[in-house]
This record gives C-alpha cells, sequence and structure tokens, in this order.
C-alpha cells in the first residue's frame, strides 16, 4: 500500500497547488483517530480556510470534487467523506490494501527501511561505571540504546554504537580500597570497613561478593582480558594502583560478558580517563576561558552557562584544582563531533537530567559549530523486579542490587528486552518476572513470538515455496479481519519513521502487539488451507506477509522470531 499511497499523495499535491499555489508542497496523509473514520485522512482544508478566505468545509469541497475527477483516486478510493468542520476522510478500496502483501513480499527483510542518506549518528548508551556487575537499569539501557541503533540504521543512517566508560574519579578509586581491604582479610562488617581514614567515600564501598572474587584473582596474579584491554595482577595488596587496573579490566570483562548474554556489541569503548591523559580535559578548559565564558570566584573557576538558558553558573573547576564531572563530559562530547557524528543520541538515566543544560551550555561556548540542542538524549528511569508477588532488590552477585545476568538467567534475553522496551523510558516499570516466563497471551513477547510461530506452522503445513506468493492474485482478500490485517502491514513503515524521529523504540512494541492481535483475530476469522487453490494461495500471501512484519519488528528489538513454541 505504500506504492498506492504515494501515487494519492501525488494527486492531493496536484490538487492543493491548482487550490492555493505553493500548498501543493505541504500534501500530507494522517491515520484517521478512529478506524471507523476511514484509511487515510487530509486536515488541508483546515490550513488553506484562512489564506483562501472560506470556510473549511467549503475548501474540503472543492478538494474533494477535484479529487475525485483524479485517476489515481478513482483506481484506488472508495469514498471520500468531509467530517467535522472539514476533515477529508479515504476509504480505500480492497485492491488498494492488497498491494501491500506484494510489497511486504517483494521487500522482505528491507520493507521500511530507508535508503543510505549519508548521516552518521553515534549512539551512546550503557556507559557503566566499571565497579560492579550491570544492573537491571542498565539493562533497559542496553534494550532502548540497543533498538535505537537498529531503527536509525533503518531509516537510512550510518550507526556508531558507543560505550562510554567512567574509570576515573572517586568511584574507581573506592572499587580500588574495597578489593584492597578485601585481599587483607577484612570484609563487610569489620570495624575498619566503614571508618577507613585514608577514604572519605568509605561509607560508598563495595559490598557483594564479586569484590571478593576479584580480590582473590588478584592475589592469584591472574590475567583478564576485556574487549579492548587486559591486565595482569601483580598480587602485591599495598599496590593499589595494580589494584585498581586489575579491578577495572576484571569488571570491564564481567560486563563484557553480561553484553554477550544480552546480544549486544559496541563499535567502540571510550574511556574517561583518555580524556585526561590526551589533554582534552584541558584544553576544552582553555578554549571557554579564552572564549571568555568563564570568571574566577571562590577560589573556583565557573562556566557562565545562564547564556545558554541554564538556571545558575557552573563550577567547572573546583578549588582543589580537579574539575567537576561535567566537564570532560563536554570534552567527549567535542569529539562525537570532530568525528564528523552530525547526530549524537545519549541514552542515560532520569538521574542525569541536570546533565543536560551544562553539557550543551559548554559545547554552545566553545563556538566550534556545534548545533544547540546537541546531543540528544533519552533518559529513563530505573525498573522494580518482582517474583513470586514480592519485589526483588538484591542479588548474591551484586549485593545490593538484580543485575542484569540475573534477569536474563530467570526469564530469557528475548523476555528481557521485549519487556524493558515495552512502557516508555520515562515511566515507572515493573519487571514481572513470572509474567515474563508464561506462556499464554497475557506475555506481551510470548504473545507476538506465537503469532509468528503460528504463521510458520500453518506455511510448513503448506509446504509450498514462499517467495512464489509473491505473484499470486489477492483478490479473494476481501473480508473483514483480513483488510484490518493488510491496514496493520501497511502502517509498519511510517510506524518506523516516527519511531526514529522521536527516538521512541517502545512504538515498535506497541505496534507489534498490534499487529499480532490483527493476525490472531485474522486467523480465528478464515481458514487459510482451504480447497479452493486461487483463495489459499491468497490467505497465504497475506500470512507470510504478516510473518514478515513480525519478524522485522521483531529484530529492530534484538527479539527472535521462534518457527516453533
Amino acid at each position: 500500500m505504500l506504492s498506492v499511497k504515494q501515487e494519492l499523495l501525488a494527486d492531493l499535491a496536484a490538487a492543493l497547488e491548482q487550490l492555493s499555489p505553493g500548498a501543493g508542497a505541504k500534501a500530507a496523509f494522517e491515520s484517521p483517530k478512529a478506524a471507523t473514520h476511514g484509511d487515510l485522512a487530509c486536515t488541508a482544508a483546515l490550513q488553506l480556510a484562512k489564506p483562501l478566505q472560506l470556510n473549511p468545509r467549503q475548501v474540503a469541497e472543492k478538494l474533494r470534487t477535484a479529487l475525485l475527477a483524479a485517476p489515481t483516486f478513482q483506481r484506488w478510493v472508495a469514498s471520500i467523506e468531509i467530517a467535522g468542520p472539514g476533515f477529508i476522510n479515504l476509504r480505500l478500496l480492497p485492491a488498494a490494501h492488497q498491494q501491500v502483501v506484494r510489497e511486504v513480499l517483494t521487500a522482505g527483510a528491507r520493507y521500511g527501511f530507508q535508503p543510505a542518506h549519508g548521516g552518521r549518528v553515534i549512539v551512546e548508551f550503557v556507559s557503566a561505571n566499571p565497579t560492579g556487575p550491570l544492573h537491571v537499569g542498565h539493562g533497559r539501557q542496553a534494550a532502548i540504546g540497543d533498538a535505537l541503533c537498529h531503527l536509525f540504521a533503518s531509516q537510512g543512517w550510518s550507526v556508531h554504537r558507543e560505550f562510554y566508560y567512567n574509570d576515573a574519579g572517586v568511584q574507581i578509586q573506592t572499587l580500588a580500597r574495597s578489593v584492597q581491604l578485601r585481599a587483607k582479610g577484612f570484609k563487610p562488617g569489620d570495624p575498619c570497613w566503614p571508618t577507613d581514614p585514608d577514604n572519605p567515600e568509605s561509607k560508598n564501598f563495595y559490598n557483594g561478593d564479586y569484590i571478593q572474587d576479584i580480590a582473590d584473582a588478584f592475589l592469584a596474579r591472574q590475567t583478564v582480558q576485556a574487549d579492548d584491554c587486559a591486565f595482569t595482577a601483580s598480587g602485591d595488596v599495598e599496590d593499589i594502583e595494580s589494584i585498581r587496573h586489575f579491578a577495572v579490566a576484571y569488571l570491564r570483562h564481567e560486563q563484557d560478558k553480561d553484553l554477550r548474554a544480552f546480544d549486544l556489541r559496541f563499535d567502540q569503548y571510550y574511556l574517561e580517563s583518555s580524556l585526561y591523559t590526551s589533554g582534552r580535559v584541558e584544553q576544552t578548559v582553555q578554549r571557554l576561558i579564552a572564549k571568555g565564558k568563564t570568571y574566577e570566584q571562590d577560589g573556583a573557576l565557573w562556566l557562565k552557562t545562564t547564556e545558554y538558558g541554564d538556571d545558575k553558573d557552573r563550577v567547572m573547576r573546583k578549588q582543589d584544582g580537579s574539575y567537576t564531572y561535567f566537564v570532560p563530559d563536554v570534552a567527549y562530547h567535542v569529539t562525537k563531533w570532530e568525528r564528523g557524528f552530525t547526530k549524537a543520541v545519549n541514552v542515560q538515566g532520569t538521574d542525569h537530567h541536570g546533565t543536560i543544560a551544562r553539557v550543551r551550555a559548554g559545547l554552545q561556548a566553545l563556538d566550534i559549530g556545534i548545533p544547540p540542542g546537541y546531543p540528544d538524549y533519552v533518559l529513563h528511569t530505573m525498573v522494580r523486579v518482582t517474583k513470586g508477588g514480592q519485589e526483588v532488590k538484591i542479588s548474591k552477585r551484586a549485593g545490593s542490587y538484580v543485575t542484569l545476568r540475573d534477569l536474563i538467567e530467570w526469564t530469557s534475553k528475548d523476555a528481557v528486552r521485549f519487556f524493558l522496551l515495552s512502557r516508555k523510558p520515562d515511566t515507572e516499570y515493573t519487571f514481572d518476572v513470572d509474567l515474563a516466563v508464561a506462556q499464554n497471551n497475557d506475555n506481551p513477547v510470548y504473545y507476538v513470538q506465537y503469532a509468528h510461530a503460528r504463521i510458520c506452522s500453518v506455511l510448513a503445513a503448506w509446504g509450498g515455496d514462499v517467495a512464489a506468493l509473491a505473484q499470486v492474485d489477492l483478490s479473494p482478500l476481501q473480508g473483514r479481519e483480513a483488510q484490518a490485517l493488510m491496514l496493520q502491514l501497511a502502517k509498519y513503515p511510517d510506524m518506523l519513521s516516527a519511531a526514529t524521529h522521536s527516538e521512541a523504540p517502545h512504538d515498535v512494541s506497541f505496534y507489534l502487539r498490534d499487529l499480532a492481535a490483527s493476525y490472531h483475530s485474522y486467523y480465528d476469522a478464515e481458514r487459510i488451507l482451504v480447497d479452493d487453490e486461487a483463495v489459499k494461495r491468497a490467505r497465504l500471501a497475506l500470512v507470510a506477509a504478516t510473518a514478515q512484519v513480525l519478524h522485522n519488528g521483531l529484530a529492530v528489538l534484538g527479539v527472535a522470531a521462534p518457527q516453533r513454541m
């Protein structure tokens, strides 16, 4: 139906141009708010009423008359109705709906995709401190970020996945001291644990069992290999630098295993520490000073962020000479721009909300051509986990939270991905472990995957050549449920485009549930493997197209489309 819609759009543009020169460029169709209103809607009459100095319904009547005379509308449109103050609703002929089946079967996995346009986007996500296993919140980031990457790729973007490691600062020092104390034989609860005089942040020591695992491996002088680094422990409990390097490498290796279990890959791991060792942080600060965007006060260096919409100026360099956390973030985003990424998206927790204005202010103050609003942010809330009707708050592995690997082991990679993408990122979400393993229609991932498996079983029972179905006569597809299913298939390309533009991967999970519901309704209404060969082949073509779109949409979410369940 995509080709039909494009043909209709061309005739609509011509009709609008006749009514008001220049209006044709704004020709557009919308989806009606209710299915009973028709298949396509047009609001152009309301927009043209004022410049034409006519009542909107009068404009709608003129436009309707012009459209009724257009050859494409005569071929594909059953009726054109005017509703309300001047809305135009179109009802398509069954033949128009049927075209989508051929389009899907012809395009296959590329259905809904747009050609490459040269744009480059960097998506930064997960970006967990290497201080412990990945928790469920990181899992939500991983699901959102990976799905966003698939969405951007579907719309012609060249996509770069990046993991930013905060491998510098107080938290890493705390990690090293926690491992050192364990290596010396101390443990949480010992008198020295919360009152270590050498570490003012000792109350934040890491207490999980994984800290003892790191200490044991360090004492055994093990070598650990992460995706892009390796380190061999010295075994010397007084060598705090060796402990720090080893602990970071060890935990990066553990996080790599978490990500592999989630079937997730990154193109690059970027280290915060490299921004300091390369001099990029200091260069960024000096640029801002040279631009006159800073001032000294109370022994600290301040950035004039209020000039860029922040509610108050922010400290960049503290009295002790160390930099506040947003300064390396500014330097890091300069590297993204310099690497040619005209679009940047950061997937982060809502606790990073305060960083947005500061980072953007720093980038604008540098005056190096970075556009306002760079980078984009997709913020998500944390996730509660329930099991057996009770909230699960801790993991033996982590000590204080549920890990991503726990969740995958309790359910599956597919369930975790789909569930974490089943709500808007900024809404609270409770992950119900019992629901995620249930094999019934209340489980959304099971409901969608079962629709795909159900179609595969029908096609297997038929045993014919699925590829040949792209050429069959589709005219027998006249029933109400068949028409509704084809209309759902036709919505997929626009849904992909809108979800990418809005950076809203949850829209894909919403769509897939609607598509699965349409298929189940169709399956219950019409038998597919009937004796009439023409009817059977048309129906097989429709369900094969449905399976293809279910497969495509699940692939965007990083979820499998099983053939048997």
